[in-house]
């Protein structure tokens, strides 16, 4: 991967952060699956469509974009070296053969213009250190009257799993960075004006952006939910000076917070995320 804007996330996922999720990419796909029948509706990928998946992960919605266009192909690009491995070797395991998946930061990526009629991301398009710029990227490499689909995290506030799985760690109410509102992160397009802003400015029209919530699944039970959380590299960094019985309290305080939204099969806490719309027109500015 000679070329990279985003350093700073380049550095966490092809290192620790990368792996854990490229070590449990079922975990991952069931906390973000219910996000596909949304995102998948808002894409309406046809047959022959040929599809681009930004922030792909470990592949499941490039292999789901890949089985809708069955007649054409599905390419899916990550800054994880890890992930993109593990999603190559899915996508071997279950002979999905019209996938390809290629490491890489989608703001400077060398896409073929016009190559794509489809793109889309669940979750990805909030890392970017320069938003615009990514997406103008992404607009080139569709077609005019290319279409893109993607979901992206709304306030803070409005997010039960954030503020279940980590105010226990926090000792109190998790809060925005207001400092830094729209800095690469999770939370960097809540607004849904700013949305519009961007895409506008990247070369998008016919821009809609809806609400959309879902029951996100954390695990089988509350103690593999905590486990899976404290796993996570925020965590870890969060803990870095902590002893083996500050971990144990703080293990026992996230299961503990999450026993009350224990279900029949697993743990599911709300998730409120923004689902995006919108069509390339033009040259992107």
């Amino acid at each position: 991967m000679d070329n990279i804007a985003n350093t700073e996330q380049a550095q966490a996922w092809n290192g620790y952060e990368g792996q854990y999720w490229a070590d449990h990419p079922e975990h991952w796909d069931a906390v973000a699956g219910e996000l596909n029948v949304p995102l998948f509706g808002a894409a309406t990928i046809d047959s022959a469509d040929r599809v681009l998946d930004i922030a792909c992960g470990n592949g499941q919605t490039t292999r789901l974009a890949a089985g809708l266009a069955s007649r054409g192909h599905a390419l899916g690009v990550d800054l994880s070296g890890p992930m993109v491995a593990c999603a190559r070797a899915i996508a071997a395991t279950e002979g999905v053969a019209n996938v390809r998946f290629d490491q890489g930061d989608a703001q400077v990526y060398p896409f073929p213009r016009g190559e794509f009629d489809v793109a889309i991301s669940r979750g990805g398009m909030t890392f970017f250190i320069d938003p615009v710029a990514a997406l103008a990227n992404v607009a080139s490499a569709l077609r005019p009257g290319g279409r893109l689909a993607f979901v992206c995290l709304r306030e803070m506030a409005h997010q039960e799993w954030f503020t279940v799985l980590t105010s226990p760690l926090l000792g109190r109410t998790p809060e925005p960075n207001t400092a830094d509102p729209y800095a690469p992160g999770m939370f960097s397009l809540t607004d849904a004006d700013r949305i519009r802003d961007v895409l506008g400015r990247a070369g998008f029209a016919h821009i809609t952006v809806a609400p959309v919530e879902v029951p996100m699944l954390f695990g089988p039970d509350a103690n593999r939910a905590a486990e899976m959380h404290l796993g996570t590299g925020p965590v870890r960094y969060h803990l870095r000076d902590a002893d083996g019985a500050i971990e144990t309290r703080a293990l026992r305080a996230v299961t503990a917070a999450l026993r009350p939204f224990e279900q029949p099969d697993g743990v599911r806490l709300r998730g409120a995320y923004w689902l995006v719309s919108a069509v390339r027109v033009g040259q992107p500015s």
